[in-house]
Order: structure tokens, then C-alpha cells, then sequence
């Protein structure tokens, strides 16, 4: 049987990530200009035309890649092995605790990122504490 709360967290992460991957694919310039305000914005567009479009390129296919991720953690969503959601979620909890060091050593260093990284790292780690409280709540009705 599919736990109830494994798959309501892969089908909310992967809503997330569809959504963002879409947004970055096709509305690159609207959110840039929405999460960090026009001036920083245009300065991640690049200044040159060979710059926009390499940044535009690598843009698609980031949000390429994270469309990717959300439709996968769909299809996780529906897989019945109680082993594999430990597994998983245990995965899901080093991958957000790895993004959110690299945006504080690295991420807040870039002038033009510097402002957002705080914003960032609180919602990596939201994310990857939705997966400790289930597998904190797997332990506990495994145990119990």
C-alpha cells in the first residue's frame, strides 16, 4: 500500500518543481524580475548578446532539468515499498541539506545572488524537514 504521507509530499514537491521548472523554461525574465527586483535582474541577463544567450540556454535547460525532477518525484509517488520511501526520503533530506550549505559558502559570495541566499536556504531546509518529520513519523509507527 502507498503511505498516505509519502505520496502527499512527492505529489507537493513535485507540483513545486514542475511549476518552477516550467516557469524558469518559458517566463525566465518575468520571475527574474519578480524575485530579484529589476536592477539585479538585468544584470543576471548578461550584457552581451553571447552572455544572454548562453544564460538563457543554461536557464531552459535548469528548468528543463526541474520539470524533469518533478515529474519523477510523481512517478516515486506510487511506489509501494515502505523500504524505498526510508530510502528516498533519507536521499531527498542530503540533497536539500547539500543545496542549502552550498548556498551559504557559496551562493551569498556572488554580488549579485548575495541578497537572496537567507530566502533560499529557509525554504531548502522546509523542504528537506518535510522529509524528516516523515521519516521521524515512518520510525515512530514502525516502532510503536
Amino acid at each position: 500500500m502507498v503511505s498516505p504521507r509519502f505520496f502527499l509530499i512527492c505529489i507537493l514537491h513535485s507540483v513545486v518543481a514542475v511549476t518552477c521548472g516550467a516557469l524558469m523554461m518559458f517566463y525566465r525574465d518575468e520571475i527574474l524580475a519578480f524575485s530579484h527586483g529589476r536592477d539585479h535582474a538585468s544584470k543576471l541577463l548578461g550584457s552581451t548578446p553571447h552572455d544572454q544567450l548562453l544564460i538563457r540556454t543554461s536557464d531552459s535547460f535548469s528548468g528543463l532539468l526541474l520539470f524533469t525532477v518533478g515529474f519523477l518525484l510523481f512517478m516515486v509517488a506510487f511506489v509501494r515499498d515502505k523500504d524505498f520511501h526510508g530510502f528516498f526520503a533519507r536521499g531527498c533530506v542530503g540533497l536539500h541539506a547539500a543545496m542549502a550549505i552550498w548556498r551559504i559558502y557559496f551562493e551569498r559570495k556572488v554580488e549579485d545572488l548575495g541578497h537572496d541566499w537567507m530566502r533560499l536556504v529557509v525554504a531548502d531546509i522546509a523542504l528537506g524537514l518535510s522529509w524528516v518529520f516523515f521519516l521521524v513519523y515512518s520510525w515512530r509507527e514502525k516502532y510503536d
